[in-house]
């Protein structure tokens, strides 16, 4: 146990049996236990492997790699339809979370494998992501727009293509777009 992580664990809430009870579980796998996005991540040899996280519905745990895993029990669930590495295993009581150890240990043991063996999950380019069309205007409009795109890393540019081409109508996609303008030419991804 790493005592920067206990604090998520001391906080009362709504899931902190079932937060204690993943701890514990994952623990027994032997990973290290450490504070990112701050959350309790566990590694292997540096390398993620498991994240225990909460939400208001549900607690979970994230297997970074959960994509290239079996899932004999059915129980890795993709978050949406754009993530494509990482899946959750979701918990609403600590009952389930009992009652499936044995497969939530097998899961974890296997993402371990995983990382030994250096397999990667195969990740779409970003050519494979959709171009809104209202995006492509201002980039064909706009060539300090397109330079400075085109200048962002793979994952920024994902990004914005994600964000510009989830919203239905027209209108909202361009409000997004002008909106972020002024970023990518500051050279900044979405969150940054």
């Amino acid at each position: 146990m790493n005592p920067k992580v206990d604090f998520y664990f001391n906080k009362a809430g709504k899931w902190q049996q079932e937060t204690e009870r993943l701890r514990t579980i994952i623990l027994d796998c032997g990973l290290t236990e450490e504070l990112k996005w701050g959350c309790p991540c566990y590694t292997f040899q540096n390398r993620n492997i498991v994240l225990i996280h909460d939400f208001k519905e549900y607690c979970a745990l994230l297997l970074f790699k959960g994509a290239l895993l079996n899932d004999p029990h059915h129980i890795l669930v993709q978050q949406s339809k754009n993530v494509q590495a990482a899946r959750q295993i979701r918990f609403t009581n600590v009952l389930e979370i009992i009652e499936l150890e044995p497969a939530i240990k097998a899961c974890v043991f296997e993402a371990i494998e995983v990382e030994k063996a250096g397999l990667k999950v195969n990740l779409k380019k970003t050519e494979e992501f959709t171009m809104p069309q209202e995006f492509q205007y201002k980039l064909d409009k706009i060539p300090a727009l397109k330079t400075a795109f085109e200048a962002l890393t793979p994952g920024r540019q994902r990004a914005y293509l994600l964000h510009f081409s989830s919203p239905k109508q027209s209108k909202t996609r361009e409000s997004r777009i002008e909106k972020y303008i002024p970023q990518i030419l500051d050279g900044k991804g979405l969150n940054d």
